[in-house]
Parts: structure tokens; sequence; C-alpha cells
């Protein structure tokens, strides 16, 4: 349902009175204002505070969403879309209010195309779902960000990537078309499912990433992949940071076929290895995932092992076995946990950047100097084949100085990265908080951002106060 966002049909002072008793009147339980329910979409694992909004809806139509956005615009109250609530950089804190908008019962797969290699789902459902209806088609969704619960809509959001970017690309290559609700209540498809298009503006990758600033993503048509016909796992451990970096360079420079490749630091290792059962040398150490033919995958994985020796790799092992495989990988996926359990108390800030492939054994060693030199304990974890990294910094909660330095750290680590050709977010995202670092990043292209926000969505009703101050 429509509305005219340019008419004030209920005085601004009372909108969000009036929003909450409209969508009670029509959603009755589902309209919830309980203060428990509304903390919890405030939910966020970094270091900014949770900011409640003024009541949650729960839609499980394109049709309700549309409802629900017609009313934030008649009221001119804001609204906030929320999957899982798995991103890391403020996204759906309410910073003035409103209403959160949870899409998490919108969990669909609504159609599957086998033959195309492709799949529409609703925008709340969680990836690792997916991937379980997938199982007996011989198809799967590629992208990783490291949970399971990741919802798509989200990961469409916030461009998403993760473990398997450097094979199979990120949310930006993986997404095909999307149906959205705008700020006024009007549903748009952006795309049909032809693989391309020279049909007018390409308003799926403008979605794509937005941050629920431009449109509630409430469908998204996927690209999907064959299941390998081999997988074989690896590690490989290296006397340093750099070291590990300089051969997975030289591995991606010969175009080995890739599916993953993750570095861990020795202070990760330390880690995983008392969360996980596991008991890898505490250096340096890459996680290595290769896909093909079990006849390429085995000259894959001994090329590989040559490169890594000839850079003082000094332990390299290789697994085909499901359950190992299995084993390391939720390793490395709990590293974030396992980090946590290993500093009981401390709190963490996370951030992420990502540099040109041949710069990041440089910005990997800068980082580390900062680190020892500021007296952190930062760990280091990345996405090293596609240059990105993240930093989990400690700190003791509610020592403000301690956060201000850590906070210190971020800033110039994002600096270092954008001065090397690189990014200030690999796969976070801006939100609430990378706003100012997005403006040193692209200067005049911000007020670009901004001129769009504002044609789309003039009343500023759609995820207020993120990616722009």
């Amino acid at each position: 349902m429509a509305s005219d966002a340019s008419t004030a049909d209920i005085p601004l002072s009372e909108g969000l009175s009036a929003a909450i008793a409209l969508l009670k009147q029509r959603f009755g339980e589902r309209l919830v204002t309980h203060d428990g329910i509304r903390r919890q979409h405030a939910h966020t694992l970094t270091w900014i505070d949770g900011q409640p909004p003024d009541a949650v809806a729960f839609s499980e139509t394109t049709e309700e969403v549309a409802e629900i956005v017609g009313v934030a615009a008649r009221c001119r109250v804001p609204i906030i879309a929320f999957g899982a609530g798995t991103s890391l950089e403020g996204h759906v804190n309410a910073p003035r209010g409103g209403i959160c908008l949870d899409l998490s019962s919108m969990d669909n797969l609504l159609r599957l195309n086998a033959e195309d290699l492709d799949c529409t789902v609703q925008a709340g459902m969680p990836r690792g779902r997916l991937n379980a209806y997938l199982r007996d088609t011989g198809l799967f969704f590629p992208v990783d960000p490291g949970t399971e619960e990741a919802t798509i809509g989200g990961m469409a959001s916030t461009r998403a990537s993760g473990t398997t970017t450097v094979r199979y690309g990120t949310m930006r290559d993986n997404v095909l078309a999307l149906k959205a609700v705008l700020a006024d209540g009007r549903i748009i498809e952006t795309a049909g499912r032809a693989r391309k298009s020279a049909a007018g503006y390409d308003l799926t990758h403008l979605l794509v990433g937005s941050e629920g600033t431009l449109g509630i993503i409430t469908e998204v048509t996927l690209r999907l992949h064959g299941v390998p016909e081999c997988v074989v796992a690896a590690i490989a451990s290296f006397p340093t940071l750099a070291s590990a970096c300089d051969t997975t360079l030289a591995a991606i420079a010969m175009g080995l076929g890739l599916a993953r490749i993750e570095l861990l630091d020795p202070l990760t290792i330390g880690a995983v290895n008392k969360h996980g059962g596991l008991a890898l040398a505490p250096l340096p150490t890459l996680f290595l995932e290769f896909h093909g033919t079990p006849e390429a995958a085995k000259e894959q994985v001994a090329t590989f092992e040559e490169l890594a020796r000839s850079e003082g790799a000094t332990r390299f092992t290789s697994a085909t076995d499901e359950a190992e495989r299995k084993r390391l990988w939720k390793a490395r996926h709990e590293a974030l946990w396992a980090v946590r359990e290993a500093w009981p108390g401390l709190a963490m800030l996370i951030t992420d950047v990502c540099v040109p492939v041949s710069r990041l054994a440089e910005c990997v060693a800068e980082t580390e100097v900062d680190i020892t030199a500021n007296g952190l304990t930062a760990p280091i974890v990345g996405h090293v084949g596609d240059g990105n990294f993240h930093a989990l910094a400690l700190h003791s909660p509610g020592d403000t100085e301690q956060l201000a330095q850590i906070r210190g750290f971020a800033e110039r680590l994002a600096a270092r990265a954008i001065a090397m050709e690189g990014t200030c977010t690999g796969e976070h995202g801006i939100g609430q908080g990378k706003r100012e670092l997005l403006r040193l990043e692209r200067g005049e292209a911000v007020n670009v951002m901004a001129s769009i926000k504002n044609a789309l969505d003039p009343l500023g009703i759609l995820n207020p106060d993120k990616i722009f101050n």
C-alpha cells in the first residue's frame, strides 16, 4: 500500500503513538512494545551501544512490509529492517527510535530453478537453512560470512562476503534480482533472472549494500553453484604473518583454484586450540580449501605446498575426510567466540579493512607494529585471498581511556588501508561505526550517495543515521 510521503496526515508530535496504534490495530500481537523484545532488536556484537526501537513489527509478506512502511511514511516515523542482528557496525540500532521491522518470519524458499542454477528466497531465510534445502540438488549457495544464522536479506543489505570470496565472490556477485519496498510503500522488482541485462539503471546493485537506507529488501534471487566433486582442506603454518601473506599472493598470481584461504595469527590459534580441541602450532596459520576434480585438487594442493615451503612454512597438512574438514572450518568460524572465551570479561572492538592483495603483507606488518607499539591485545584473522583482514581489539568494559586508545588504533588501521588504495571496510559495512571513515575514503562521492538517499527517501525514515551523519 503506497502512501503519499509528502502529506503530513498526522502531526509530527503525534506520529509515533499514531503509528503504533495503527499497526497494533492491524497486526495485533505481531506489533510488540515489550522492553525485552525491543532490546533484542538493538542487538550489536561490537563496541557500539544498543539503541532499541519503540516497537517491533513482525511481517510475513512483502505486502505487509509495504503496509508497515506506508504507516511509517504517513506518520514520519523511522523504520529499521531486522533479520538476525549479526551485523557489526550498529546497523540495526534505532538512534531516533521508531519501528523495527522484523523479517525473520519471511524465511521461505519461493522458487528453485535448478536447471538455471538460481533460486528466489524471502529475505529472512538463514543461509545455513538455504543450503540444507539445497543439499539433495547438487547445488549450494557459496557466500559464507561465518555464521549460519545470517539472513539472505541482511547479507544483501550489507553486501556481505566471507571465507569463499576468493573463488565465488561476494553478495554483489551472487544476487541476480531483488524485490524491495521503497520509503513510500511502493513495491519494486529490480530485475529478472537473466544472467545479463542492459535494461536501464542497475537497481539491484544500488540496493545491495545500501544497509536498508534506500529500500527494504523482501525477496532475493540468488546465483547458485554446483557442489564440487572433490573438496580438500589444508593448513600451513608460517614463521611470520608476512610470509603467510606472501604465499597467498604467489598462489593467487599462479591462478590456483583456491576456494578459501584464511589467516589466523598466533593469538587466535591459541584461542581456537583451546576452544575447538585442536593442537595447531602457535604460529601464523593459513586455513585452505581446494575445490575441483580429485586430480585437479590433488595437483593444486601439491603446488601450494611447494609455494608454502619456499616461504618457510614449517608445517603443511591436508585432508579430504569430511569430518576433519568440518572440524577445522568450525574452529575457523568460531574464532570470534574462541577469542572472547580466551579473554573472559573483556569487551571487543571488531574492525576490518581490505587492500589490494599486493599490499596485504605490508598492511598486516604495519598493523602488527602498531599493535605492539601501543601495548594492545588485538588478534588478527583474515580472508587474505581477497586482501581482507580483521582485528579483534580487546579492552576492559567501562574503561573509556582504553576504548579511546583502541578506537584510535581502528582509525589508524582504516587510514592505512585507504592510503594503500584499499577500503575502511571489506565486509562489515558502514552502519554507525564508520561514517566518518567513509567520507575520508570516498570524499565528494559521499555527497552523491546522500543525493540518492534524499531522492528515494526524502523524509529520511529508512534506517536513519546509518552510512551518513
